[in-house]
């Protein structure tokens, strides 16, 4: 049931289009999933070739994400290629802000609001592996799920934090140089989605969210870089957190200007944007729609040129996005953040690991070694200090520094690719009969924390489901001992 003050704005709002929004609303939402660029080949390319080939279930391209693909068949939730990270459950409008971005590998990058993780994930393939990606959030439930994530999709080069965006300003000034600002809204674009967020509604939640929303747009335009670009989101209608947020952004921040968002489409990671012309008629074949600057009292300039996602007008749900330029004067060089850099371990401290790495690995990942307690992590150079930060995970986590011995983490084995490992062991991601040679089990049974007879080396494994790092296995005396983790076998 959509609330009565809702439906009487946006017939305002909407007139002769009202009838069709609301058709919108009551038809079925469309589901999509994300191809993880940093899984199944040397390039994003490379990923989706190979998911297209493997996919059991019927895709249909999303056109803002290259990524991104329509699915109808139930199951990506329940199969191992959802453990193993080789695409994210994501929300096709939700995919579009993070394709505005322009995210090229080597920046620095913020997801000021992240969890649970879609558009972080998303930046992440995009940079590549290279580069700084900070992914914060507030709530520290939501912010655990997000390390989740980061850890299944095999993300190496990503700081998740836990932090009110005011502190970050104070530790990251003019640091990044693109930055996202997925901001907690009113959640009107999820009234088909969630069948709760109608009963959590009111007028007043959409002032108190506004006046939220202005205080972390000041915080991310301090951390943002001259030159930077900003892309700030909702999944609501409410003009007041939308035309409106940007428009007060812009009085307050006169050097922040709104960018073309056609002249912002990047086909492909680090190609050149679409002429002018082009973008303009690929933005309109979608069902993008311009900004409404007469929904709301003294708009900024160039209001028009952000951008609405109706629910009626393409296949997915409710968004709004603005794409912002920061002027001013440009640093030579890259500043550090308040408290320099994060000074690493000296490989002569990391023994253990780097026994194990000798004997198991192929390819050694290159950054920084940090050490807490007895977990063992690898930062990107330049990595940011940590002081002052509420940190859930500084970068990859290696795995434990015990006794004379090193044993992996599970982010560790979905980071890798079989070729980056000395031994490799395949279990099949189909449904058949459990059997006792390691070519026979399946991808279920190993989630489930079976045990299998293999033959081999002496050593840790690479479980691999169809060429995807599902995560370790040690093979001694003809037996290959699980190390799924515990907490996330499925039986």
């Amino acid at each position: 049931m959509l609330p009565e003050a809702f439906q009487k704005r946006m017939q305002l709002q909407m007139g002769t289009e009202y009838e069709a929004f609301l058709a919108g609303l009551e038809g079925e939402r469309h589901r999509a999933l994300r191809v993880n660029p940093l899984k199944g080949g040397r390039s994003a390319g490379e990923s989706r070739e190979s998911f297209q080939a493997l996919s059991p279930w019927e895709l249909e391209p999303v056109p803002w994400e290259e990524n991104g693909y329509y699915y109808v068949q139930e199951g990506p939730g329940r199969h191992p290629y959802h453990e193993a990270g080789v695409y994210y459950i994501q929300e096709p409008s939700a995919m579009a802000p993070a394709a505005f971005l322009g995210v090229k590998p080597g920046e620095r990058v913020l997801d000021l609001c992240a969890a649970p993780g879609g558009k972080s994930t998303q930046i992440a393939g995009k940079m590549q592996g290279r580069g700084l990606l900070v992914s914060n959030e507030i709530n520290p439930a939501r912010a655990r799920i997000l390390s989740e994530n980061v850890e299944r999709l095999g993300i190496r080069n990503c700081l998740v934090v836990n932090e009110t965006p005011e502190h970050l300003a104070e530790i990251f000034p003019d640091y990044f140089d693109r930055i996202l600002v997925d901001a907690p809204c009113s959640g009107e674009g999820m009234f088909r989605k969630n069948e709760n967020a109608g009963e959590e509604w009111s007028p007043e939640n959409v002032n108190r969210c506004a006046v939220r929303q202005d205080a972390i747009l000041d915080s991310a335009v301090a951390m943002l870089r001259p030159g930077g670009r900003l892309v700030y989101s909702t999944c609501t209608f409410a003009p007041e957190e939308d035309e409106g947020s940007v428009s007060r952004l812009i009085r307050r921040h006169p050097e922040m200007r709104i960018l073309d968002p056609a002249e912002c489409l990047i086909v492909g990671n680090g190609a050149e944007p679409l002429p002018d012309s082009k973008g303009k008629d690929r933005l309109a074949s979608w069902g993008f729609s311009p900004g409404r600057p007469d929904w709301i009292e003294d708009p900024a300039p160039d209001l028009e040129r952000t951008l609405r996602l109706w629910p009626h007008r393409l296949r997915g749900e409710g968004h709004y996005l603005a794409v912002l330029h920061r002027g001013g004067t440009q640093t030579q060089g890259k500043v550090d953040s308040l408290y320099g850099r994060q000074q690493g371990l000296a490989e002569k401290d990391c023994r253990e690991y780097l026994e194990f790495a000798a004997q198991t690995l192929t390819e050694r990942p290159e950054g920084i070694y940090l050490r807490f307690g007895d977990q063992l992590y690898l930062a990107p150079e330049g990595f940011p200090s940590l002081r002052g930060l509420h940190v859930l995970r500084p970068g990859l986590h290696l795995g434990t520094l015990k006794k004379n011995r090193f044993e992996p983490s599970h982010a560790l084995a979905l980071a890798l690719s079989p070729k980056e490992v000395c031994y490799c062991c395949a279990v099949s991601s189909l449904d058949r009969q459990w059997g006792k040679q390691a070519d026979q089990s399946t991808a279920a049974a190993y989630l489930g924390g079976q045990t299998f007879a293999a033959q081999g080396e002496k050593g840790w494994y690479l479980i691999t489901v169809d060429g995807y790092s599902l995560g370790w296995g040690k093979l001694a005396g003809g037996v290959m001992k699980n190390h799924y983790p515990r907490g996330l076998r499925k039986m």
